[in-house]
């Protein structure tokens, strides 16, 4: 590509016109051949030799973008909207649990959620590519009738708060949960389908998507701009689930057929390697595809703090934190304190904020309220109730754009009382 540019700068405006219709005409014949075959010729971003096309940022209305106010956002996990046990899953009710969520987002200084509608491959939210989530009715596929997402989206705006769709990329099932898939999942629908049975792999742990095939990744993306163009959110998240296993057995054939195809041409890229490129690819065309349904939506996604648990889940973190056209944001979650023998607070803190070198690329830091005043690490967050707040005020000093806070229901658990209470003195 920089060659390319280089040279059309030192021609005339007729010929630069002419050779970018070529290769315009170009790339559509060569993936219209394509289909639905095995994208061996995946981005080498962890070798470098990848050279980013610049992408236009365009800043929406969030306050990540507006400089006015730091980002203070709470994960709201399926579980705290699960209405399948409930006696009554009406419509109202689920105004009423929402309502409830608001309150308590609001109580604690917060100004964003972050509300999890793509748990399993499914929706909460009327999907033309997911089936319903069981969360809703307890079974997967049935209609509720009524659109959560649009009335979460309402009452929040309404509140005053912003609001960021919550999506697990590649889980379908984990831990037997869903207990049972619908017709209408792809996973089912694939499973008869000679070109696509492959694009799932069931492991001991669940069923995955499998991100090595172009067309899994298409999908992915068109789902993420399903809801940037349908609904009024004013962000997409991503959380840490991307390759569930570093078992080579999950793409072995995947894998084996693409160092076939370069070897004669080049060494190729190991396992790892290879699975960072299929995830960068995946995470650049979901970007692509949301600014392109509606440019002020923001993308996001809150890795794992330990950067190499991140590579070996097949995210390269470093290579979105320097380029664009990969997220606007990022959030690790920073889930230990100072005093974490493997991977202290500010030591992680401090490398995130050094990694992030793109100047359209605003860092938020994760923080583990559920670990306040428990026995996690060695019973280490008991021995401060300010671990929050110095936390809080590290990021600050790093000049991080906000906070994401895991998650609503330990905001007033009486576990987490007094760091909270802490916290909150100093976000007010």
């Amino acid at each position: 590509m920089t060659h390319f540019v280089g040279f059309m700068n030192r021609k005339s405006p007729l010929i630069c016109i002419v050779l970018l219709i070529c290769a315009v005409i170009g790339c559509m014949v060569f993936y219209s051949f394509r289909g639905n075959e095995i994208d061996r010729d995946v981005p080498d971003d962890s070798s470098e030799k990848y050279i980013e096309e610049e992408t236009k940022q365009v800043e929406g209305t969030s306050v990540l973008w507006s400089g006015e106010e730091e980002l203070r956002a709470v994960w709201v996990p399926f579980m705290t909207l699960d209405m399948s046990k409930a006696d009554d899953q009406s419509e109202g009710a689920f105004r009423e649990k929402f309502s409830t969520i608001i309150k308590g987002a609001l109580d604690y200084s917060m100004n964003a959620l972050i509300v999890h509608v793509h748990p399993f491959g499914d929706a909460l939210y009327a999907s033309e590519y997911y089936p319903w989530s069981h969360i809703l009715t307890g079974t997967q596929g049935k209609d509720p009738g009524y659109d959560p997402l649009e009335i979460m989206v309402e009452m929040a705006h309404e509140a005053g708060l912003e609001i960021h769709a919550w999506m697990n990329p590649l889980r379908i099932q984990a831990s037997s949960t869903p207990s049972a898939l619908s017709q209408d999942n792809p996973a089912v629908l694939w499973k008869e389908d000679p070109e696509k049975s492959k694009w799932i792999v069931q492991t001991e742990d669940g069923i995955f998507y499998n991100p090595a095939y172009e067309g899994v990744r298409q999908y992915i993306a068109e789902g993420a701009a399903e809801i940037a163009s349908k609904y009024a959110v004013d962000g997409i998240h991503f959380d840490d689930y991307f390759y569930p296993t570093e078992d080579e057995k999950f793409d072995a054939e995947e894998y084996a057929a693409y160092k076939k195809e370069v070897s004669s041409s080049g060494s190729p890229l190991s396992l790892q390697e290879w699975r960072c490129a299929n995830i960068n690819a995946l995470v650049s065309l979901v970007y692509q595809k949301i600014k392109e349904a509606n440019p002020a939506v923001i993308f996001g996604i809150a890795p794992q703090g330990n950067i190499q648990n991140d590579l070996n889940m097949g995210a390269n973190v470093e290579v979105w934190c320097k380029a664009k056209g990969y997220v606007d944001y990022i959030c690790p979650q920073l889930y230990v304190n100072f005093e974490n023998k493997a991977l202290p607070f500010e030591t992680a803190a401090e490398e995130w904020e050094k990694m992030v070198t793109c100047e359209d690329v605003k860092l938020c830091l994760g923080l583990a309220v559920y670990k306040a005043g428990s026995d996690e690490d060695d019973g280490t967050w008991k021995n401060s109730s300010d671990i929050l707040a110095r936390q809080v005020s590290l990021g600050r000093e790093l000049k991080c754009s906000g906070f994401m806070f895991y998650s609503w229901e330990y905001l007033s658990s009486e576990q987490t009382q007094e760091e909270v209470q802490n916290v909150m003195k100093i976000l007010k």
